[in-house]
Formats: structure tokens, sequence, C-alpha cells
């Protein structure tokens, strides 16, 4: 796709109506980005989108932003990357400024709280739709060491308490290792 008006465009619109119609947080959103970059319009391939959630959930910041960043950049460079960032952080903004200017109002009212707990069981489930699907691409990659390093981290944070960071770091480390190795055999071979 061409940079252009057109692109930056649709990358405001898409990343604005996903985050106004978003409730949860960027694993939410995430799922859906999936849905709309790689599966409906087609600009990603799967992989990229799992590299692109890896990298925002890494990098300091909400994941949804940092996920319409990085997308916005790979499509249409630094220009591209504001526009996605401002169509991901206006509705959460209006949002907000709109509540906090009635916020006691909303605090106490018992239908609102009754919706936002509501709300909860249905993000519950969205995250669990990402954590299945992206497992399922791990599995698919049918890479040893790939689902080992899945399985230990799901035991080491829910067994073992291990803090997200240290996983992160780990799981980083062993990335590089297995890309410089697979660098090295490629100039050998």
């Amino acid at each position: 796709m061409t940079k252009g008006r057109k692109l930056y465009w649709q990358l405001f619109f898409n990343a604005l109506s996903l985050s106004a119609f978003t409730f949860g947080g960027g694993y939410v959103i995430v799922s859906l980005m999936q849905k709309k970059y790689v599966d409906e319009l087609k600009w990603l391939e799967e992989d990229e989108m799992l590299n692109l959630v890896a990298i925002a959930q890494s990098a300091p910041g909400p994941v949804a932003v940092n996920a319409s960043m990085i997308l916005g950049y790979q499509l249409g460079g630094g220009i591209g990357a504001l526009v996605s960032i401002l169509g991901t952080i206006l509705p959460p903004l209006v949002t907000l400024s709109v509540i906090s200017l009635a916020y006691q109002a909303f605090s106490e009212n018992a239908v609102v709280q009754a919706v936002l707990r509501g709300m909860q069981a249905g993000i519950a489930a969205v995250i669990a739709d990402t954590i299945f699907t992206l497992a399922g691409n791990v599995l698919r990659e049918k890479s040893i060491l790939s689902v080992l390093l899945m399985a230990a981290s799901f035991a080491a944070v829910y067994f073992g308490g291990v803090n997200v960071v240290v996983i992160i770091l780990i799981c980083g480390a062993v990335g590089v290792g297995r890309g410089y190795l697979a660098m090295r055999r490629e100039r050998k071979a």
C-alpha cells in the first residue's frame, strides 16, 4: 500500500473505531487489531502481527498505543505512527474527560456499576480468545523451543509468581540467541 492521505485516513479511522468500541485495555484491542489488519484488510501477515504484539508488550506504555504506533510506523512511516496514535488515544481521552466531569454521579450509580461488572466478563472472554489464538500460532509453528518457552513462562508466572518483566527479558534473550544462531547457520550455508 502506498503512503498517502488515503492510507493515513484509513490508519486514523481504523485506530479510532477500534479504540472507540473496545473496552478492557490493550490485550482486547490486540485481538481486534489482528482481526482487522490481518484477517480483514490483509495489511499484515499473522507472524508480523505476533511480532508486533511482542514488541508492544515489552515496550513501556499501554499495549494498545504501542501496537498502534508500531503498526502505523510499519505501514506509513512516522506520520502513520502519529495518526495511528492519535486515533487510538482520542476516544479514551474524550471518554475520560466526560466521565471526570460527572465522576461522583457515575461512581455511585448502581446501574453503571452493574454494567461495568458485566463488561468485565466480556473482557475476560476476549482476552482468553487472544491467548488461545496466540498459543495456537505458537503450536502451529511446531518449534519445540517456542512451545517449551510458552509452557515454562506460564508455569513460572502462574505457579512460581515470577515477575513478568523477568520472563520477558529471558524470552528476549532466547529470541536474540535463536536469531544469532540462525544467522550463523545462514552464513555457513
